[in-house]
């Protein structure tokens, strides 16, 4: 749903299919049931119909009454609900599994040789090293997260790229399928696919008026369920190059707040809390790669969109097929 018409959103599919048949082959538990965006105002209810009618007709988007909303999630807030978009693209994947359970089975596959415990510290092409260890390449792709110091670090101080911290909860399993990933009006703000939509900017402006806190901390909520039941909840945005190892809890009460205003979970008991850091591009684009030397790719930069994108993005690099979208996202 976040991602605009046009290249950005062939990628999202392209990199969805890749899941698909990973997660297929690997074992790992996946739930693509999409996701329903909540109106409990009029100009949010205003912003869903722009943006559908601003889509192309092939993707697959619904209008749905509150009574079909409910129908598709009997969690959703009833109270107040004006009605919500339904996309069938989204698919949930739980990292935490896909992380440990991916890399086994390339390995069995494949024959891929992974290194653990290894840190890459120096690259002359087509050598690296880490300590004294050393091995040779045809090509090398460093896909380094939020370290810029080890590897390239001239280059990544020149790059229009920053960090972002979020900070993100777990609630206890619940009784029962909640559905698809749940957004309530906030999220139509963060997503940048909605730019699409005529009314967004009064929706921000009233949202920067009524909801000055939420704005101040890059808060938008959304709610998926893992394989276990558990609610997946998120997330703040702050953004910098350094960050307090501390999270907030008065950020993380905003966050149960506003979850509050579109669901009725049965409970809300946090059964764990922690943050992340990922690496995002400053003047909008969607992706930085660059070649800091002859057969060395470094692939950064996506920012929140890192699953969604990653594997469409990278098939295009390694099939040498990569061009940089004109797509400027602001």
């Amino acid at each position: 749903m976040g991602q605009p018409e046009g290249a950005l959103y062939e990628r999202a599919l392209r990199s969805r299919s890749i899941w698909t048949e990973v997660l297929q082959r690997s074992g790992c538990w996946y739930s693509q049931q999409g996701s329903l965006h909540m109106a409990y105002h009029a100009d949010e209810w205003t912003v869903l119909q722009e943006f559908k009618e601003a889509s192309q007709p092939t993707r697959p988007l619904a209008l749905l009454s509150p009574g079909q909303t409910r129908e598709r999630s009997s969690v959703v807030q009833p109270a107040g609900l004006l009605g919500s978009l339904y996309s069938a693209d989204e698919m949930i994947v739980d990292p935490r599994q896909a992380i440990g359970s991916i890399p086994s089975y390339l390995a069995e596959q494949y024959g891929v040789t992974f290194h653990w415990n290894t840190a890459i510290s120096r690259i002359e092409y087509p050598n690296v090293w880490s300590g004294k260890r050393q091995w040779s390449a045809d090509e090398i792709y460093v896909c380094s997260g939020v370290d810029f110091e080890t590897l390239y670090p001239e280059a990544f101080a020149e790059a229009p790229i920053t960090k972002c911290k979020v900070q993100m909860l777990r609630l206890e399993a619940q009784n029962g399928d909640i559905g698809p990933s749940l957004c309530g009006g906030l999220s139509l703000i963060h997503y940048k696919g909605f730019l699409s939509a005529p009314s967004l900017p009064q929706l921000l402006e009233r949202y920067q008026r009524e909801k000055k806190e939420y704005m101040d901390w890059g808060i938008h909520v959304m709610a998926s369920q893992n394989g276990l039941g558990e609610i997946t909840v998120g997330d703040s945005h702050e953004y910098g190059l350094t960050f307090d190892p501390f999270d907030r809890t008065a950020v993380n009460a905003l966050v149960l707040d506003y979850l509050r205003t579109f669901t009725t979970f049965a409970s809300y008991q946090i059964q764990q809390t922690w943050h992340g850091i990922y690496p995002k591009h400053t003047q909008g684009k969607t992706e930085w790669v660059t070649s800091p030397e002859s057969g060395v790719t470094v692939i950064n930069g996506l920012g929140g969109a890192g699953m969604t994108l990653s594997f469409g993005l990278c098939e295009a690099v390694v099939a040498g097929t990569y061009h940089p979208l004109e797509v400027v996202l602001s």
